[in-house]
């Protein structure tokens, strides 16, 4: 497993970060486990995870399995770099109390109280927040971040969902408050199939030295061969991948890129995941597995070379929206 720093910071992360999205609504406990032990055994040391994870009724479930895996020794908890994430309602019944969810200072303190005794451990590596807050200033969430810090309960702090201009406020803010370090990561939507974080957010996050963090690398599965599947006669596509497939420009668009990687002899899924490791800035995709075999095949993946010919062919299929300003302006 390769590794790299985690934006501007001395922290090393590995290329491919583990989601754990799927533990416990897909993934019973025990399997769970089984797929981080195996993360930690192929190198993987940076998994993610968020307080809603579990959802509906069942949320926190995710972290909770992730702790009682901590609880288990073996240096576990010393040899993951763990993010979690804080914004979201976690009411069983959708109904928040009001200061129950977003980025106030005094939901802020309290979910990540919450997080630390699901994880069962003493320090969360980097605090993400999961969605913009317009409604709270980012004074207010730094001073709140600053008290967390000076108490050891978090590191850092990173960003998830945000458009550039709310990562350069963030950081901004955070200069003006004498922080020599605000957001270290930015956690966003972005794959061949969707790149329009090319335009802001990612040039925001390389000027402002955070790392990337890709989520949906394969777009819902639609970059997984989902046509080949379907052919098949295996898992049909659903959710996003179904509702794209719908349109037949859309479904050209993946039978090209599926018959381009067969010719090469690729899996569709690990060509996926092995372009967003070229991509400028990007630190690893998150990857989901719910099972052992998916875990291998992002493993194999880290480890793939793309030839600048495939490289080129990719961008035709899938052409990127340009620079900013230039993609919407002269």
């Amino acid at each position: 497993m390769k590794y790299t720093q985690l934006g501007r910071t001395g922290l090393k992360v590995s290329r491919l970060v583990l989601g754990t999205m799927n533990f416990g609504p897909q993934t019973d406990e025990a399997d769970s486990h089984a797929i981080m032990d195996a993360a930690l055994d192929t190198g993987i040391n940076f998994f993610d995870t968020a307080n809603v994870y579990g959802w509906a009724e069942n949320k926190g479930r995710t972290e909770s399995i992730i702790g009682n895996w901590f609880a288990k020794g073996g240096e576990r908890r010393d040899k993951v770099v763990l993010a979690t994430k804080v914004y979201g309602n976690m009411a069983v019944d959708g109904e928040a109390w009001p200061n129950h969810d977003k980025l106030s200072a005094l939901n802020i303190r309290r979910a990540v109280d919450a997080s630390l005794k699901r994880l069962q451990t003493d320090y969360i590596d980097v605090y993400q927040f999961h969605h913009i807050d317009r409604s709270t200033p980012f004074e207010e969430i730094w001073q709140a971040i600053d008290v967390l810090v000076q108490q050891g309960k978090i590191l850092y702090a990173g960003s998830s969902n945000f458009p550039g201009y709310k990562i350069a406020q963030a950081n901004e803010t955070a200069a003006r408050r004498g922080r020599t370090i605000g957001l270290v990561s930015e956690q966003c939507l972005y794959n061949l199939a969707e790149r329009r974080a090319e335009m802001e957010v990612i040039p925001a996050a390389q000027e402002y030295g955070l790392g990337v963090i890709p989520w949906s690398p394969l777009h819902g599965g639609l970059l997984g061969g989902v046509i080949r599947k379907e052919v098949q006669g295996g898992r049909r596509a659903s959710g996003r991948a179904a509702d794209t497939l719908a349109d037949p420009a859309s479904r050209a668009q993946i039978q090209a890129y599926e018959d381009l990687l067969d010719k090469h002899g690729i899996e569709p899924g690990e060509a996926a995941l092995a372009w967003l490791l070229t991509r400028p800035g990007v630190t690893g995709p998150i990857v989901g597995p719910r099972t052992a075999e998916q875990l291998e095949s992002a493993v194999r993946a880290s480890e793939l070379e793309l030839s600048d010919e495939l490289l080129t062919s990719l961008d035709e299929i899938f052409p990127g929206p340009g620079p900013s300003p230039e993609a919407f302006a002269w």
